[in-house]
């Protein structure tokens, strides 16, 4: 089963939504804000993505600008820094069993899906 991770109110995750609608693809929609990441859940979809914690922070969100940018935190701190702060985890996100993609810019899906 795919999944896909997504903010309503976000263009681009709105964007993946559709199209993986128009593929006709089964999938599980998942609000983040609404069933929010855990610890373990934000690690194993890192893994998935083959991605470290940071490459998946939204660096033009203003809380990054305002108390992120510029200080260092290792891969732990990240997670938890996200888990905390959903609006600043990069989206949509599309997985399934062993792997996942940020679905920005949809041609991402496209590859994943074939």
């Amino acid at each position: 089963m795919i999944r896909i991770y997504h903010n309503p109110r976000c263009r681009k995750s709105r964007a993946g939504l559709q199209y993986l609608r128009e593929k006709n693809v089964q999938f599980e929609t998942v609000e983040y804000f609404k069933e929010l990441f855990t610890v373990k859940k934000l690690e194993n979809l890192l893994v998935k993505l083959n991605r470290k914690p940071e490459e998946l922070i939204r660096k033009q969100e203003e809380y990054y600008k305002k108390n992120l940018k510029g200080k260092r935190f290792n891969d732990h701190e990240w997670i938890r820094i996200m888990v905390d702060n959903p609006k600043l985890i990069q989206r949509p996100i599309i997985e399934r069993k062993y792997k996942a993609v940020i679905g920005d810019p949809v041609e991402n899906i496209e590859s994943f899906l074939s």
